[in-house]
């Protein structure tokens, strides 16, 4: 993808490319939306500009999307384009990964013209990574851009904030987006929910719908990101290579897994909003999605409105259960028993 591929995000980009073709690109950004898909292919697509050797087939401030260093970048396996995701086992980026990171930074770069790291979900940067990376933040190398990601700012310590150009490509004038594959899952699930006599039985019967959506969520991501990664094009790599590929497939298709499972759990969210918004009489203006306003009406003619409110913050707390080390089906399971429906 190239710039000219993202006209949603039209102010943005405009400032990106205002600042290259200046010269006056910030040493360290920080990329915030409600994407982290769009975010990492607005870091990639910036990554691939700077680097680009062939800037004069379109745009100089764009890239051609087919020289070899774009299709390396794309690819992921360009040597002086890093890019750090939350390790498995902890869902955090550690230290280490920060110390190897800025020691990679600070080498001059192998083919390309600019170094670029790249730090997808920077909010679940542990606290002493945050303070191993001020220094490197600060004052990056010559000719090296730091590109920190998160759909989640509010987590990030003021000390990195600080030192971050921010940018924002959050959803446009049509307001919030949501996945069209999660408000066909919810266009299901909440005519489940509407039906009648939710028993303890319905409950689970329910719970089972949710569940089998996101094993087919993590599978689906599994095909996705392992045709992305280098092991698909590089089957001869030294074992080492291969490990680490392997350790960052992990690690990526569980950091995306969580962040879609915590979209979906966002769009039923707004689902509830919308009953809540439907107790209190407000105009239909409001609503987030007036298709399914059917199980909406059928819900609120049997709830009340603190039953209602309450129904947001179960959801809310079983997405904060899930940031924990909680058994998932256990959380969404004591969410789902505890909404008043």
């Amino acid at each position: 993808m190239a710039f000219v591929d993202f006209p949603a995000q039209q102010q943005a980009v405009t400032l990106l490319q205002r600042s290259l073709e200046r010269g006056r690109l910030a040493h360290a950004y920080l990329f915030t939306g409600d994407d982290l898909d769009e975010l990492e292919a607005m870091a990639r697509t910036l990554a691939k500009t700077l680097n680009c050797q062939q800037p004069g087939l379109g745009v100089a401030s764009d890239c051609c999307d087919d020289c070899l260093a774009c299709r390396k970048i794309d690819h992921g396996n360009h040597a002086d384009v890093q890019w750090i995701r939350p390790e498995m086992k902890s869902r955090q980026i550690s230290v280490d990964q920060i110390r190897e990171l800025i020691h990679t930074v600070n080498l001059k770069p192998t083919e390309a013209e600019w170094k670029v790291a790249v730090i997808v979900a920077a909010d679940r940067l542990n606290t002493q990574a945050a303070n191993a990376f001020l220094k490197t933040l600060e004052e990056p190398p010559a000719r090296s851009i730091l590109i920190l990601l998160t759909v989640e700012p509010q987590q990030l310590l003021e000390t990195i904030l600080s030192r971050c150009l921010r940018l924002n490509f959050a959803g446009g004038a049509g307001g919030r987006k949501f996945a069209p594959e999660h408000v066909a899952w919810l266009r299901e699930f909440g005519t489940q929910l509407a039906e009648p006599k939710q028993n303890l039985l319905g409950r689970y019967r329910v719970l089972g719908q949710m569940l089998a959506r996101l094993a087919a969520l993590k599978d689906e991501l599994k095909d996705t990101l392992t045709a992305r990664s280098p092991l698909q094009n590089y089957p001869d790599a030294e074992p080492k290579l291969v490990e680490k590929w392997e350790e960052e497939l992990t690690a990526a298709i569980e950091a995306e897994y969580r962040r879609q499972r915590g979209e979906l759990l966002l769009t039923l969210q707004w689902w509830l909003r919308d009953i809540w918004l439907r107790k209190l009489g407000t105009d239909a203006e409001l609503v987030t999605f007036p298709e399914l306003a059917a199980p909406v009406d059928v819900i609120s003619a049997r709830v009340s409105l603190p039953e209602a409110l309450e129904n947001l913050r179960v959801v809310d707390q079983t997405q904060r259960l899930l940031r924990t080390n909680v058994q998932e089906a256990l959380a969404l399971e004591v969410g789902l028993i505890k909404l008043r429906l």
